[in-house]
């Protein structure tokens, strides 16, 4: 049986979208769907000693109210060296920074040159499963054909993938016409967020919800087993 789930791709995201990735067999980026202001398409999370910040990657958006993720361009500036920058300051005393440091700062300077959101954090997405053991398949969208409502569209796309099973994530409960699915012989499963371990962080009391290079600069190759889904199986 294949799993298959189909999300918006979001900036270097917390554990939860990482376990996601490992649970299913493919994971497909829906980023063909009209970008959100002020959502995890473009930005997330760190610790601080000073409190949770924003990291915020620049995109055009002036004149562009209905535009798709995929279309979604990042704007000029040193954005990439500034995040750099942030992440070094307030994470340089986690255990695992110095083994991590040199891998991290690659990647945004590969990042800086990008124009694509989508394209960026597709890069992030593919880099950060490997440093987690997590091997499976990543893809879009767009390599596939597909049509209709919401319900009709995803279940399409994971028919159109070889799926036999449909995960998603609860938000969707809303939304969600299972018996779609179900007339096509797709069974839906529920993908459940709850239940994490925590693990030893730096600046004051526990935060599940930001970046998963929080879990790799503090755990460094112990940071999968923090995940339900990579050694366990």
């Amino acid at each position: 049986m294949k799993r298959v789930a189909i999300v918006q791709s979001n900036y270097i995201p917390w554990k939860g979208y990482f376990d996601l990735i490992a649970h299913v067999d493919e994971f497909i980026l829906y980023d063909e769907v009209q970008y959100t202001r002020r959502d995890w398409r473009n930005r997330n999370k760190i610790k601080t000693p000073n409190g949770l910040q924003w990291l915020t990657v620049p995109v055009q958006v002036k004149g562009r109210y209905s535009q798709r993720i995929c279309d979604t361009m990042i704007d000029s500036g040193d954005w990439a060296a500034k995040h750099w920058r942030a992440l070094r300051s307030n994470y340089a005393r986690a255990r695992h920074f110095d083994e991590t440091a040199e891998w991290l700062e690659t990647l945004y300077k590969a990042a800086a040159g990008e124009k694509s959101l989508s394209g960026m954090n597709r890069s992030f997405l593919e880099e950060v499963c490997a440093r987690l053991e997590i091997d499976t398949s990543i893809s879009d969208s767009r390599d596939y054909s597909a049509a209709g409502d919401p319900s009709e569209y995803l279940c399409q796309l994971t028919m159109a993938s070889g799926g036999d099973i449909y995960v998603s994530g609860p938000a969707a409960r809303s939304y969600l016409c299972e018996d779609v699915f179900a007339a096509n012989g797709i069974s839906v499963e529920w993908f459940d967020y709850e239940g994490y371990r925590e693990y030893d962080q730096l600046w004051g009391a526990f935060e599940h919800g930001v970046t998963i290079l929080d879990l790799i600069f503090n755990c460094g190759p112990n940071a999968p087993d923090y995940l339900r889904y990579v050694r366990s199986g």
